[in-house]
Formats: structure tokens, C-alpha cells, sequence
């Protein structure tokens, strides 16, 4: 089972039901801001909600069609990163990621997605990772520029979201790219 030991303070275990509270007293706190920029935040009103949602990605990898991993920082659950659902003909996945309240802008989010990387396209052997991201969600966005994706495009009022309609930013890595980078 993966788990990943990034460095002292940083940990990617897999999601399973006994981080449900945890998971869902983060979201409640940082409620505000994740809000802004994630349709189901709003939605998640109780703990039973990130229960079904757990329940829902163990599934996901048991049929090896995604994976989702809580990020620890200090022993204390600070956000998820996962695949979302692996198109094994084309050989490519998407990686979507969000971090809680007081866990922003100190690399934990990029140090999670380079391993994810790495675990798609040199283990996996997949050949295309792709992040979309708001565009008007520079923190996001600043992750994929980071790690050297390419910006591909920008898909016009891609997502709903309470204040409305949002654009996404697509980045794109390749295998061969990768490859060179790492």
C-alpha cells in the first residue's frame, strides 16, 4: 500500500475511514477560503459526507481507476491529493489537490505533487499528467508552473462555483519531459 515518507515533517498516506474527522474538522475550518475555488466544499455539511467520500475513493483504487492520499504534516491531517479517474487506453490522469487552513505556501502541496508525478509516470508508466486549475487561483496555478508543466490552454467557464462560472488553466507533463526534469 503506498505510503510515502517525503521528509520529517511530511507524510502521503492513503485515505481511509479513520481520517473522516480529521479530514472533515479541516474542511469545516477552512471552509472560507476552499470554498472559493471547490464546488463540493459547500456541500459538506457533516461528517458523513467525507465518510461516503472516503468510502467512495478506497473504491475508486480497489479498481484501480484512481488513488487518494492524505497529506500529514507533524501527525496533523492538513489535505488530500489524488488521481482522478485513470484513462488506462490513453495512459494518462489528472491530479487534483487541496490544502487546509495554515498549510498554504510552504511546499507542502508541490513536494505531494512531484511524488505523485513521479508514482504516475516512472512507476505507473502512464504517459501524460494533467492539473486544470482556476485561473484565477494563483496558488493553485503556481504549483504545475513549479514543477515545469506546460500551460496548454485555458478552458472557458470549465467548473460552476457559488460566485459563478470560472475558467481552468490546463498544464500538461509528459513521460519524456518528466524524464528530463527529474
Amino acid at each position: 500500500m503506498f505510503h510515502f515518507v517525503i521528509d520529517d515533517e511530511l507524510v502521503l498516506k492513503p485515505l481511509a475511514a479513520e481520517h473522516a474527522l480529521p479530514m472533515f474538522e479541516l474542511v469545516d475550518l477552512s471552509r472560507v477560503r476552499l470554498s472559493q475555488w471547490l464546488p463540493w466544499v459547500d456541500s459538506v455539511t457533516e461528517h458523513a459526507h467525507i465518510t461516503s467520500y472516503i468510502k467512495n475513493a478506497v473504491k475508486q483504487g480497489s479498481e484501480n481507476g484512481g488513488f487518494t492520499a492524505g497529506l500529514w504534516v507533524g501527525g496533523e491531517f492538513a489535505g488530500v491529493i489524488g488521481f482522478h479517474e485513470i484513462d488506462w487506453h490513453n495512459r494518462s490522469v489528472g491530479i487534483g489537490y487541496w490544502l487546509g487552513e495554515g498549510y498554504c505556501g510552504k511546499g507542502y502541496m508541490t513536494s505531494a505533487c512531484r511524488v505523485f508525478i513521479d508514482h504516475a509516470l516512472m512507476e505507473m508508466e502512464l504517459n501524460r499528467v494533467e492539473i486544470r486549475c482556476a485561473t484565477g487561483n494563483t496558488p493553485s496555478r503556481a504549483i504545475p508552473q513549479r514543477l515545469g508543466f506546460v500551460l496548454e490552454g485555458v478552458i472557458r467557464e470549465a467548473e460552476l462555483l457559488p460566485s459563478g462560472y470560472v475558467n481552468h488553466a490546463v498544464y500538461g507533463m509528459l513521460r519524456s519531459e518528466w524524464k528530463m526534469l527529474r
